[in-house]
């Protein structure tokens, strides 16, 4: 039986970093997760997406150092889920039920690409 190589977990990993990454800015500017098309709650994703870029720089893509920094992506998109629920953000329009879902899915996305990382890091 054929072995799934460090390279091709690194690619699915890369992969499912830059699709979760480009749906949450597609779903956060052009429909808005908190609230209505164009409510500035939306505008806090972009932290999510800064970390994902500065620590693409900071690691040169280095799996063990990706692995973190999708650790990091998945808590900060955590964190602004926590921020919209306690301070009751985008109500009427996204119930909490809504934006808890959709931070699990963004939440999961990340994780797995965290593990696929792992995975192209030998581990």
């Amino acid at each position: 039986m054929e072995t799934v190589s460090n390279k091709t977990f690194f690619r699915l990993a890369i992969g499912l970093a830059i699709v979760a990454t480009l749906m949450l800015i597609w779903l956060s500017l052009g429909v808005g997760i908190i609230g209505q098309d164009g409510d500035p709650a939306n505008l806090m994703y972009f932290a999510v997406v800064v970390v994902g870029i500065v620590g693409a720089i900071v690691t040169r893509l280095r799996p063990v150092g990706m692995k973190l920094v999708m650790q990091i992506m998945a808590m900060v998109q955590g964190i602004i889920a926590l921020i919209a629920l306690v301070a009751g953000l985008g109500l009427p329009w996204s119930p909490p039920l809504e934006i808890l879902g959709l931070t699990l899915f963004f939440i999961a996305m990340f994780a797995v690409s965290a593990w696929l990382f792992h995975r192209a890091a030998g581990n």
